[in-house]
């Protein structure tokens, strides 16, 4: 049976409009770190090596490569770890070309740096890039977080952080980092 995140992880991938605490575990991720725009030419071709990586893991059953313990999936979505860089901090304004990011896909469990290695070379003999190289694999471990859904522009974002911030304050919770995904 095909496991799907959508279905499986709701309470971590599709947060409620008002904040929530949640238990994120251990995860498995394929990630490229950078900074700059996300707007930008560079950032869109970040995604495009992440999600090569991602589908070349995914597909390898296809190409007579299975991995051990595999089973299919739906491949997870982009996710991100957002921190301002040093010309806008303890700025209430967001410098976009001051962002330093962490951008990755999650993995399912069966996923190794062995397996990422391979994935490499398929995706270099298809779509080379520079960025390949630059992709590490690892695990991160959340633990307690407070979440909720932002609606509208990322501009605004701030909206939906002072409301988190107000949960925190209302429910002694202390924040461990000012970075966010």
């Amino acid at each position: 049976m095909k496991y799907e995140w959508r279905k499986r992880d709701k309470e971590l991938y599709l947060p409620k409009k008002n904040p929530v605490i949640v238990e994120i575990p251990e995860q498995k991720f394929i990630m490229l770190k950078g900074s700059g725009d996300p707007n930008s030419k560079e950032f869109t071709e970040a995604i495009g090596v992440l999600y090569s990586l991602a589908y070349a893991i995914k597909t390898m059953p296809k190409k007579g490569i299975v991995p051990e313990g595999y089973f299919d999936y739906t491949v997870f979505p982009l996710e991100g770890i957002w921190d301002k860089g040093e010309k806008s901090k303890g700025l209430d304004v967001l410098i976009k070309e001051d962002l330093i990011y962490t951008i990755m896909i999650r993995q399912p469990d069966f996923v190794t740096q062995d397996l990422l290695d391979k994935a490499t070379d398929i995706v270099k003999k298809k779509k080379p890039h520079n960025l390949l190289e630059k992709v590490r694999f690892g695990s991160i471990n959340e633990g307690l977080c407070v979440q909720m859904l932002h609606i509208g522009s990322y501009d605004n974002e701030p909206e939906s952080f002072d409301i988190m911030n107000e949960f925190c304050k209302k429910n002694k919770l202390i924040r461990k980092s000012y970075t966010h995904r």
